[in-house]
């Protein structure tokens, strides 16, 4: 909900810090891998109770994920590091839960799995929704420039890491969150499936 409304303010230093590492001769892979290991060492972190560097960690592996589209845009985007991109998402999204099921299964592990379930539905009716997009030849960029469609929805990734930085600093209202927060983003993946059917039923 508040992705598109945020890029006006942070993809011009994003592109200028993407503009100097590609100048340095830093690939947007490296970047978005770089990325990846900083969001699977917030995991470990989360799953031995070291919350503040868990913490650090997300918003670093979140930067990382902002910067590796700027430095594509600067040495030139491929339909890989696209794809390299959504897979390192995926992973870090699955990551977090998964670490504090760990940290407490008795506590955390069914709203832990409920969770990961609206993501894995989520995830289907997002990526869905931008096959379809792209064989009807579909082009927005209210997300950024981006590899594939992206459809908004009321959770997005704004609202995943403001609550994976909640989490951090709340461990222990883990699963009431992890609770409301599927619930609202099984409410983001009825929706885009509604929206697909008004688009693409005919």
């Amino acid at each position: 909900m508040l992705d598109s409304h945020l890029r006006p303010i942070i993809d011009p230093p994003l592109n200028r810090m993407g503009g100097r590492l590609a100048r340095g001769g830093v690939s947007a892979n490296a970047v978005t891998l770089a990325g990846l290991a900083m969001g699977v060492g917030a995991a470990v972190a989360i799953a031995v109770q070291a919350f503040w560097l868990a913490l650090a960690l997300v918003l670093a592996s979140r930067l990382a994920d902002g910067l590796d589209g700027a430095v594509a845009r600067a040495r030139g985007v491929t339909d890989f590091g696209g794809y390299l991109d959504i897979v390192a998402d995926y992973v870090f999204y699955a990551a977090i839960p998964v670490a504090f099921v760990i940290l407490d299964p008795g506590a955390n592990g069914v709203a832990g799995a409920v969770l990961l379930l609206s993501f894995y539905v989520n995830g289907g009716s997002f990526l869905g929704y931008a096959i379809l997009a792209e064989k009807a030849s579909m082009r927005s960029d209210r997300h950024g420039m981006k590899s594939l469609y992206f459809t908004g929805g009321l959770l997005e990734g704004t609202e995943t890491i403001a609550f994976f930085v909640a989490l951090c600093l709340f461990p222990q209202w883990f699963a009431p969150l992890a609770w409301g927060f599927a619930a609202l983003t099984l409410v983001t993946a009825g929706a885009r499936v509604a929206l697909a059917w008004r688009v693409f039923r005919g």
